[in-house]
């Protein structure tokens, strides 16, 4: 359950050297969230969530944990644990071992400890292996041990660094599940890093997305998808198609855009608040484009609420890849530039398909794009 704000980060910079890996970062994370920090490599991402840790000092800024300023507050007194990528087991130790290890540091009695362990394992699904090694263990049954070892001190808030990085991909989609899962029952705030975006948007309630340190936007899943806040947000996110162009209508119910790459104008049914002339992306999701056959000598299918001469371009597609479930087509327009557009494959047995240089119409609602100033 989402409440007050357990987490507050103000003005949070990290600089090593010249180099700044975190830069002005302000942040809320509630209570029982499932949050993530998303973004590519050396965006700042794991630094901030060292900082969280304890194991980096900001250089400027703070971080409050319930209402607590941790300047000065070492990593083994904060109400933290951590996942670490590699899990980070004790190779020579047993399961139940590697899961006490920190309640034995603690001073916790042995029965306590016992009877803690023993939950923890059950939480993760792995009581009736608390004698095996590690090596015994698959990827999974490993990250599990780790998950059950930060969880078994109870903290308030777990950091996860690429919790599934290491697992192979039928396993982590597996655990993406679990995790969010285990989540939901304790009631632990995670905090996830991951540069994997559908891992981020599978589990987490709420995503800040990071460039260069900066953050981007900071929203849901369903936001973040739909409404980016910003064209490097946009294509972080998912596959999308990004025309550049200028408004050339911009009222209160509806906006143009010309784009070179695009032989008719795009027609959003929304304004943009930006004057017109002013230079935009238009951002349009490979699955909200709909192909159609392309007869010879046929006319421009219309589109609902759009009109004529908007919205419906030709093109021809130059390939194709079946993904199973879903099969993505390039489709080159008259400029040049190509188009991708994700088709279900369930139930089309009786539609007739398409093939490669197939001529065919492409055509989007007004709806459909993103409007994104430059």
């Amino acid at each position: 359950m989402v409440g007050k704000t357990l987490i507050r980060i103000e003005g949070v910079t990290k600089r090593f050297g010249q180099f700044t890996a975190v830069d002005d970062v302000n942040l809320e994370i509630e209570e029982g969230e499932f949050f993530a920090l998303l973004g590519p490599s050396g965006c700042g991402k794991t630094t901030l969530l060292r900082m969280l840790a304890g194991l980096e000092v900001p250089s400027d800024g703070r971080i409050l944990i319930d209402g607590e300023d941790m300047a000065g507050v070492p990593p083994n007194k904060r109400p933290v644990n951590m996942v670490f990528q590699s899990y980070a087991v004790f190779p020579h130790m047993s399961v139940a071992d590697n899961v006490a290890y920190g309640l034995r540091m603690d001073g916790v009695a042995k029965a306590e400890r016992a009877e803690r362990v023993a939950d923890a394992l059950a939480l993760v699904k792995l009581d009736g292996m608390e004698d095996r090694k590690p090596d015994q263990l698959s990827g999974g049954q490993r990250q599990r041990v780790a998950l059950a070892r930060a969880l078994v001190k109870r903290p308030r808030v777990l950091l996860l660094d690429e919790p599934l990085s290491a697992l192979d991909a039928k396993l982590r989609e597996a655990m993406r599940s679990e995790l969010a899962q285990i989540q939901d029952k304790v009631g632990v705030t995670f905090v996830m890093v991951t540069h994997d975006q559908d891992e981020a948007l599978a589990m987490a309630t709420r995503c800040a997305v990071m460039n260069r340190g900066l953050l981007q936007q900071v929203a849901s899943p369903t936001d973040l998808y739909e409404y980016p806040a910003n064209r490097f947000v946009a294509d972080f996110i998912g596959s999308v198609n990004m025309f550049e162009g200028r408004l050339t209508v911009d009222e209160p119910d509806r906006a143009v855009i010309t784009s070179s790459a695009l032989p008719v104008p795009i027609y959003v049914d929304h304004g943009v608040t930006g004057a017109t002339g002013t230079a935009v992306w238009a951002a349009i999701r490979p699955e909200k484009i709909e192909m159609l056959h392309r007869p010879d000598g046929g006319l421009p299918p219309r589109v609902a609420g759009v009109p004529e001469g908007h919205n419906v371009v030709p093109g021809r597609i130059c390939h194709i890849a079946y993904l199973g479930s879903e099969t993505v087509y390039d489709v080159q327009v008259d400029s040049g530039a190509r188009i991708k557009v994700l088709r279900s494959n369930v139930a089309r047995y009786e539609e007739r398909g398409f093939d490669w240089e197939q001529p065919v119409w492409l055509a989007w609602h007004p709806r459909s794009p993103a409007v994104l100033l430059s």
